[in-house]
């Protein structure tokens, strides 16, 4: 019977306290890995820093959205006021902006809000994921308990795995293994 070697596509290590995996995530991140990832049972303070994680660009898409929602209601509302559907009441102008505050806000917010959560889960957290290729493992699994899990991923530039293993051994991970896709 013929065997077929798996594809490798992580290497992860175990840490047992905050201290150490933020000191792991700066090293890291210092010998120059970009493609890894750290799971923790609670948010630490400082891990994203420690891990070179740049500031989000997702204002930048929610303002775009805001004021494409503003210039859309403010050419929707002269264009029927003043262009196509005219009508002088009371002798007042044809478009008057202050009559349409209340479609403005709520023009604005919509497209702020479609796209916020459009671009936060689709694009930026590429959701929704069903499977992790990590689900299988144990220290992955403990890490939403007691367990600090450091993954360095296969597609990273830098990866070979006796660098990896060797890396975490480094920095004093236990339980350094390596991950195979599953079929």
């Amino acid at each position: 019977m013929e065997t077929v070697e798996k594809k490798v596509i992580a290497v992860l290590g175990d840490f047992k306290n905050a201290d150490a995996i933020t000191s792991a995530a700066k090293s890291i991140h210092e010998s120059g890995y970009t493609k890894f990832d750290i799971y923790t049972p609670y948010p630490i303070h400082g891990l994203d820093k420690a891990m070179g994680i740049k500031k989000t660009i997702l204002p930048r898409f929610s303002l775009a959205a805001g004021l494409t929602g503003l210039a859309s209601a403010f050419a929707l509302q002269y264009w029927t006021g003043a262009i196509e559907y005219k009508l002088n009441i009371g002798g007042k102008p044809l478009f008057a902006p202050q009559f349409g505050l209340p479609v403005f806000f709520e023009l604005t917010v919509l497209f702020t809000a479609i796209t916020t959560i459009f671009v936060m889960f689709g694009y930026l957290c590429k959701l929704p994921n069903w499977h992790s290729p990590y689900q299988h493992d144990d220290g992955f699994q403990a890490a939403t308990d007691d367990n600090f899990c450091v993954v360095l991923e296969a597609e990273d530039p830098r990866f070979t795995v006796e660098s990896a293993k060797g890396l975490l051994a480094k920095l004093g991970a236990a339980n350094v293994r390596i991950v195979e896709e599953q079929d």
